[in-house]
């Protein structure tokens, strides 16, 4: 029997929470008739926090490192200007694809994101989001002068000028913009790094992220998600 739902209770369940309407538990309808209860904390995202993937030992973390060192698959969300310097590296000229560069539609088949110049506050929570739910081992590329201090933003209000006090950060690309030679040779030293064993900030973002969540909490003043966004 279907049952009447007081909106406002709900509400003030999670007025603690800082959930948008979205997020609120809600009651739909099945094809069947029957009544399905859809909680979008625990269908949409985990209830764990992250765990550091530890490494294998011997040969067979060596051969998985190089393994990933030459599959990179990377997230197509262009968080700012330097966006525009990406496109040139699939085109003949530059073919990052005989790198074992690729780009995937979406962060659960990534394992490269590259924040490409400044980075909005508003942005900001959206490249959290996307980053929390790229699969580990993960890697972040910084690409232009305003993920390293803020460059020609550096003093503005609705825009960010340490990209590591908020995700952490594998390789720096300084310029404004770098051009695309430049992020053929950021993704030749990740790829160094992760030959040898070096690439682990994922696990530093695990190791401390109490830390990442308090800095990123400082700047969104809207935080409207959970913690726990994987």
């Amino acid at each position: 029997m279907e049952k009447d739902f007081d909106k406002t209770a709900l509400s003030d369940m999670y007025k603690d929470k800082f959930l948008a309407p979205e997020n609120e538990i809600r009651h739909v309808t099945a094809p069947d008739g029957s009544i399905i209860e859809v909680d979008p904390l625990k269908d949409y995202f985990c209830q764990e926090r992250p765990k550091e993937l530890l490494p294998r030992k011997g040969a067979i973390e060596k051969f998985l490192n190089w393994a990933r060192a030459e599959s990179l698959w990377v997230l197509g969300f262009g968080t700012g200007c330097g966006s525009i310097e990406i496109p040139p590296l699939v085109t003949p000229r530059f073919d990052m694809y005989r790198y074992g560069v690729q780009m995937r539609p979406t962060p659960r088949q990534s394992n490269v994101f590259i924040i490409s110049g400044y980075l909005s506050v508003k942005t900001l929570k959206r490249a959290i989001r996307s980053y929390e739910q790229m699969p580990s081992p993960k890697y972040v590329i910084a690409l232009g002068s305003c993920t390293i201090n803020g460059g020609m933003y550096w003093d503005s209000y609705n825009t960010i000028n340490r990209l590591d006090h908020y995700m952490p950060v594998d390789v720096y690309i300084a310029g404004c913009m770098p051009r695309p030679e430049a992020l053929l040779a950021g993704f030749a030293k990740l790829k160094e790094l992760i030959k040898e064993g070096k690439a682990e900030k994922s696990n530093e973002y695990a190791r401390n992220f109490d830390w990442y969540k308090g800095n990123q909490k400082k700047i969104i003043k809207d935080w409207n998600m959970p913690d726990y966004n994987w």
